[in-house]
């Protein structure tokens, strides 16, 4: 019983980031009462990016001023089923975001859409390889909409986030030195590309002396003055270089709370309620309707806020955990292969290559901005030849010049020891004479790689940790071992005095240990199939029609770009289907 019940709503959205705010602000508009509830403390450009204060990256990065607490709430991991999980107890390989504003808040602002392909993966490998040519145990399959469907939406996402770059083709004719292998675009980039600094300038030209198709990356760091369909303003990025990790401190990086929140808080009937923990969405007798959530408020209440629709936009993986204690769909059994939530988890392969030159080269890698790259996708998903190599997926290449930080950015030739003099002189003689550039690959998903309740560890609120049984398998090391052997090509192209290959450490398991990707995906994956997918082509529960999930939880497969602008592009279109259809007439969009 709770201590509290609210008014009803019409809609109420847990989970503040990215997709949340892109659906208070489409629910909003069509005249719905929204409750927004996120469990972290309200955050904004001011005071939380106020300078000098957030470029201070010992409280940003080593004491993850912006990350989830791990101390109230964490999840456990363990490589295989019959391990014993163990708790992530200090952020590590990922960073989660907590607060108003989410990931989305201290994200780089990399803005990518997706290859067309990769939204039909399992019907583009078996008409171009054959049935035979998927792994046995990979159990990829189809998003369950089309690229076509979905390109209006990556626009406005676009034009939404002021984003930066340069098109190769708009409306079938080539318009620029943009991304060859990208596909037909309606209209151009919000705003020009930005300026390339000069470590991507030399992978640029390397690239091309090797035969690849460089480009500059798209950037949701603005490279002039904007403003944006809501009316919300951005400043011009001045490559400070504290991006990733940060709030920007001069409206330059694209936010939930630059770009969509001033436009919400001029809505009368739009309500944003922080520290205010959900601990399940409620169902009726039938366990077919959702009657609302119930949730632990900053003063340790326990609340009932009834709704007619409820959005579940939690980070990635917690959409998973959130229906999971809801008991909203049937969960994953790994030996049997039945049940759908907490299936098709994916995480992201990366290795870094570092180059090493003599003094004075003068790099300046303090110099940089979050999202601005020079790309290359010559080897992104089945942009080359498969066949003879025996695996699926690939990887983008990018060399990204975000501002190497003065703690956890010295990079180092191998052989220097770990500390004293020769150490402090290997930092000093190679902190503005390196260049680094990274391979970011697509991770398959399996049958045993998946998500379910913790059987042993509970949250501050006595709730059941969410628990991840996830390993590399031979499919992503072979890619990624396979695209970084090419891409050294390119680093000998650039001529360093010497190259570290961070490859060599991507070993036969994951390391949480170390910063990877906060790239996670699936657990409440999508598809046309409700025996392999929690949620329909519309991002509707199957199982309960007035719930949607939104995120990259709802990507069935691993893609190898970062998730942000496929899933803000699949946000606009959950939220279209349920403005021009659900709002009209409830009920399943799709049969059952």
């Amino acid at each position: 019983m709770a201590d509290i019940k609210m008014k009803p709503v019409d809609a109420v959205i847990v989970g503040f980031g990215w997709t949340g705010a892109i659906m208070a602000k489409e629910l909003t508009e069509a005249g719905l009462n929204v409750v927004a509830l996120e469990r972290g403390e309200y955050r904004d450009t001011y005071p939380d990016g106020a300078y000098p204060n957030s470029i201070d990256e010992l409280s940003h990065i080593q004491r993850t001023k912006l990350f989830q607490d791990m101390s109230k709430s964490s999840f456990t991991f363990r490589q295989k089923t019959g391990d014993v999980a163990v708790p992530y107890r200090q952020i590590g390989a990922f960073k989660p975001g907590e607060g108003v504003g989410g990931a989305g808040l201290h994200w780089s602002g990399q803005h990518w859409r997706v290859l067309p392909e990769e939204l039909e993966i399992k019907s583009h490998y078996e008409r171009r390889y054959g049935k035979r040519f998927i792994p046995e145990g990979m159990t990829i399959q189809d998003f369950g909409v089309s690229y076509a469907e979905l390109e209006p939406h990556f626009d406005f996402v676009e034009k939404v986030f002021g984003t930066s770059g340069q098109a190769y083709r708009v409306n079938g004719k080539v318009v620029g030195d943009g991304n060859p292998f990208e596909a037909d675009r309606s209209d151009h980039y919000a705003l020009p590309p930005q300026k390339v600094p000069y470590t991507s300038d030399l992978f640029r030209k390397a690239a091309l002396q090797v035969g690849l198709h460089p480009f500059i990356g798209a950037s949701s760091n603005a490279s002039q003055p904007y403003t944006n369909p809501y009316g919300c303003q951005m400043g011009p990025c001045n490559f400070c270089g504290f991006c990733s990790g940060f709030a920007c401190y001069n409206y330059s990086k694209a936010s939930p709370n630059v770009n969509i929140m001033p436009a919400l808080r001029l809505a009368a009937n739009f309500e944003l309620r922080p520290n205010s923990n959900v601990l399940r969405i409620n169902l009726d007798d039938s366990k077919t309707m959702a009657t609302g959530v119930t949730y632990v408020d900053a003063a340790g209440k326990t609340v009932e806020q009834p709704a007619d629709l409820v959005i579940a936009s939690t980070f990635a993986y917690n959409n998973a955990r959130l229906f999971l204690l809801s008991g909203i769909g049937k969960p994953y059994d790994p030996v049997s292969g039945e049940g759908v939530v907490g299936r098709n988890i994916a995480y992201q392969t990366m290795s870094t290559i570092q180059l090493f030159y003599g003094l004075d080269t003068n790099t300046n890698p303090f110099i940089g901005s979050g999202g601005v790259s020079v790309a290359v996708d010559d080897y992104n998903g089945d942009n080359f030849d498969h066949g003879p190599l025996g695996f699926v997926g690939g990887a983008p290449s990018w060399c990204n010049p975000a501002g190497v930080k003065p703690i956890a950015g010295i990079p180092v030739p191998t052989g220097t020891p770990a500390w004293g003099s020769a150490w402090k002189k290997a930092v000093k003689d190679n902190y503005v004479n390196t260049v680094s550039f990274d391979i970011h690959g697509a991770n398959m998903v399996y049958r045993d790689c998946y998500v379910d309740l913790d059987p042993t560890y509970t949250d501050k609120f006595g709730q059941q940790l969410l628990r991840f049984t996830f390993d590399w398998k031979d499919n992503d090391i072979k890619m990624s071992r396979y695209v970084t052997d090419k891409m050294m090509d390119v680093a000998h192209a650039m001529n360093p005095k010497s190259i570290n290959v961070s490859v060599k450490k991507f070993g036969d398991h994951l390391d949480l240990r170390n910063y990877q990707t906060t790239h996670w995906a699936g657990g409440t994956p999508m598809g046309a199939d409700r025996k392999t997918s929690v949620v329909n082509r519309y991002l509707q529960s199957w199982d309960v029609h007035n719930v949607f999930a939104v995120g990259s939880g709802v990507f069935p497969v691993g893609i190898g770009y970062n998730p942000t602008g496929l899933a803000a592009a699949l946000t606009y279109w959950s939220a279209k289907a349920i403005r021009e259809q659900y709002l009209k007439n409830p009920r399943p969009l799709v049969d059952v």
